[in-house]
């Protein structure tokens, strides 16, 4: 009974807020570049076939960066077979294994949408100097 009410008191005494911070900022990957809009990625992702595990790679233009913190979303578009393929990753989900940065385009908008209408070579972006 006492030690009911004690945990009670405790769980009261720790702002929710603060709660879910912490929670958060445990979740948060240490390791991940910094990603812009016009950037190429390589995206490693965890895939589960029937048993197994393997890891596939998606790697393609960076189309948009949403949000911050633990659910920081990145769009990656690529194209496959002719036909563009998009991808959203939150960023540090369990499920992505690891983000390289391939090369650095630049771009002058924070979501590249008109890269959707372009075809081939006209789809690049020019390479930022550094």
């Amino acid at each position: 009974m006492l030690l009911e009410s004690l945990y009670f008191v405790s769980a009261l005494t720790i702002p929710m807020n603060d709660l879910l911070n912490t929670l958060a900022r445990e979740q948060l990957k240490a390791d991940l570049p910094e990603i812009r809009p016009g950037d190429t990625v390589r995206v490693s992702v965890r895939v589960v076939e029937g048993n197994r595990e393997r890891l596939q790679n998606f790697e393609g233009t960076v189309l948009r960066v949403r949000n911050g913190g633990v659910d920081k979303q990145i769009t990656v578009r690529r194209i496959a077979s002719g036909v563009g393929v998009e991808r959203t990753f939150m960023v540090h989900s369990p499920r992505v294994e690891k983000i390289e940065l391939v090369r650095h385009g630049h771009a002058r908008r924070a979501a590249l949408y008109f890269l959707r209408e372009r075809v081939g070579k006209a789809a690049t972006l020019r390479e930022k100097r550094r």
